[in-house]
């Protein structure tokens, strides 16, 4: 069976000051985050910028990361388009290039026109055609389209959809999804702000963009989650809380980037026409950082 259990960094595309892309530092940060007890990773999500990426650009940084990410560790990549049609073609390109499974964002430029009954089709239509199983994902911050709990759980009927990465945080929908949706559909928390509650109610882990610089806190709340140790887990999820806000909601890819090369890894530019962080930002970042003492 295809696992979801665990925690996975959704890592960010690396580029030069040119926007060039640079997949020797991607590799550099896989290998220094595969140090920790990662179920593996995820690239060209909402943080790998995948939407401002060429054709050729997604299949050389599934190829490259591929090439790093070690034996036995999966490698997820976003693969969702516009059109139903593009979608199955980069879902099956990334399966040749390495990716265990597609992460599929829903369609949503027609989002007026994005019914149950289209949503599901699509996915039914891209489920059929993926050499690799599939994961849905539900981001409505950069979709502006929330699916609900019918048309998840109607889409998880399909064998080859085995989970969903949900980054709503609606803890009532994501319970009533672990609750209908087909034994073995694997729910994942798709931000580490509400990772232990996701837990509490099923989820089997989370797609994470704080594990790219605070793997071993995302890490500790799973693991004190499974071991009954509630409460050190509520102290740790209540830790994360702030910073995990700002390198998502608040400030986005660019701070998660500014966020790495403080840490010591590769964060770099992002393409345009995402923006660098501001000065004033910058310093509150590293303040935030420094408080919490992060060490990779």
């Amino acid at each position: 069976m295809f696992s979801l259990e665990g925690i996975i960094p959704p890592l960010p595309t690396s580029f030069d000051h040119h926007e060039e892309l640079l997949p020797g530092k991607m590799q550099q940060n896989i290998k220094r985050l595969a140090d920790y007890g990662l179920a593996g990773f995820l690239v060209l999500g909402s943080n790998g910028e995948q939407v401002n990426l060429t054709e050729k650009e997604r299949r050389m940084v599934c190829e490259k990361s591929r090439e790093a990410i070690p034996d036995g560790k999966v490698m997820l990549a976003g693969t969702g388009c516009q059109s139903t049609r593009a979608t199955i073609r980069a879902s099956r390109d990334a399966a040749r290039a390495g990716a265990d499974g597609v992460l599929v964002l829903n369609p949503s430029y027609y989002r007026g026109l994005m019914s149950r009954e289209a949503l599901v089709a699509h996915y039914r239509k891209v489920a059929d055609a993926s050499e690799v199983p599939v994961v849905v994902y539900n981001m409505p911050a950069n979709s502006g389209l929330d699916m609900d709990a019918q048309t998840i759980t109607e889409i998880a009927v399909h064998d080859n959809i085995v989970g969903l990465k949900d980054s709503a945080g609606n803890l009532v929908k994501m319970g009533t999804i672990i609750q209908q949706a087909p034994h073995g559909f694997q729910v994942m928390a798709g931000s580490a702000g509400f990772l232990l509650p996701a837990l509490s109610i099923g989820a089997t882990g989370g797609i994470l963009a704080l594990a790219n610089i605070a793997p071993a806190a995302c890490l500790a709340v799973r693991q004190r989650f499974l071991e009954g140790r509630i409460e050190e887990a509520r102290r740790i999820q209540l830790e994360m809380i702030p910073l995990n806000t700002a390198v998502t909601r608040q400030w986005g890819v660019p701070a998660l980037k500014e966020a790495m090369d403080y840490m010591g890894l590769y964060g770099g530019p992002s393409r345009s026409p995402l923006m660098a962080v501001s000065s004033e930002t910058r310093e509150c970042l590293h303040h935030m950082l420094n408080e919490r003492n992060l060490q990779l």
